[in-house]
């Protein structure tokens, strides 16, 4: 990526169910500087089944979908698969960005690499399905992968799952599944850690409503961002609690590049120009030749014209071999041999 971020678009559910709305979405991402728009390729009957049961339900008061069945709330969230092909072709062929997806089963799988996608993410709540990480590893494309309910243990097997099956392009994604993540559970220092510990690129999936755990993410050596991504969160649709609407995405993608600016590289040159206003040795008062240099006769002041300071000392008790004139730059030259 030569220190360039990816900045993935979530669409997730916030197209609302219309397709024009998701090419809006598409387009905008775009517009204000996402590399790629990612969606999701399920449906209700690929990610549970439809029970009312208490287990089956979100019990969480706190949840932005609080009270819903698992099966309902799919239902309503799913991105129907035949749009995304052609979702796929207007992002590449229309608009320049790359579109890929989440596959949540391996019929998912098969469909996205029949319409062509260039690398697959598996979700937080996916990455513990190791034959469904193996299956997606095995096509040999790149793998992101949410980390967000996993062990460290685990972690390790779903990176050695990739790498068994043939497939080293592995980024793991921080992540903090809440929705939206409360910014004291970020806990993006452990990124660093991630990539000494398991030897692959690391990113961050935020569902913050911040972009702060973005901008310190990028500067702890992050090669990804994942966020969601919707035009209005007035429009709806079951991801725009903990979705950026269009200027704080602008903002975001504009503080990565800023934060890719300010990282630059290791480098101890030092800028000439600025170089001029340092210190350096002055003669300070008019000296005959023959005098003695003192520190009433030379100082360290600036521009930085004459002599670098640190011959200070060494010059000192030393005597003129010509006269000089106050304000003329010291130089070694000066001294009676």
């Amino acid at each position: 990526m030569n220190n360039h971020v990816f900045i993935i678009a979530e669409m997730s559910a916030n197209h609302c169910g219309d397709v024009k709305l998701a090419k809006e979405i598409i387009k905008t991402a775009k517009e204000i500087g996402a590399d790629a728009v990612k969606l999701q390729t399920y449906t209700a009957d690929t990610l549970t089944i439809d029970s009312d049961r208490p287990e089956f339900t979100v019990s969480n008061p706190k949840s932005l979908w609080y009270g819903e069945t698992l099966y309902s709330l799919y239902q309503k969230a799913f991105t129907p698969w035949e749009w995304q092909k052609e979702l796929k072709d207007y992002a590449e062929k229309e608009v320049g960005i790359e579109l890929f997806s989440t596959p949540f089963d391996k019929t998912a799988v098969d469909f996205l690499e029949n319409i062509g996608v260039r690398r697959y993410k598996i979700a937080s709540f996916e990455a513990i399905d190791y034959p469904l990480v193996e299956y997606a590893a095995l096509k040999g494309k790149p793998m992101i992968i949410s980390t967000g309910i996993s062990s460290e243990e685990e972690i390790r097997d779903i990176v050695d799952i990739c790498r068994n099956a043939g497939n080293t392009d592995i980024t793991l994604l921080k992540c903090t599944s809440s929705y939206p993540a409360p910014l004291e559970d970020m806990n993006v220092l452990t990124i660093p850690d991630m990539i000494q510990k398991f030897g692959v690129k690391v990113g961050l999936s935020d569902h913050s409503m911040n972009i702060e755990p973005v901008v310190a993410a990028v500067a702890l050596g992050a090669a990804v961002i994942e966020k969601h991504f919707t035009l209005d969160r007035a429009l709806g649709g079951a991801d725009a609690g903990f979705s950026l609407n269009k200027q704080e995405f602008k903002e975001m993608v504009q503080a990565v590049r800023n934060t890719e600016k300010v990282l630059g590289t290791v480098d101890y040159s030092v800028n000439t120009a600025n170089r001029f206003g340092a210190r350096s040795l002055y003669v300070v008062k008019d000296i005959r030749q023959g005098e003695v240099f003192t520190e009433e006769n030379i100082r360290s002041i600036r521009p930085g014209c004459g002599a670098h300071p640190k011959h200070y000392r060494e010059i000192l008790g030393k005597r003129a071999d010509r006269d000089l004139k106050r304000a003329t730059p010291f130089s070694l030259d000066f001294i009676q041999k």
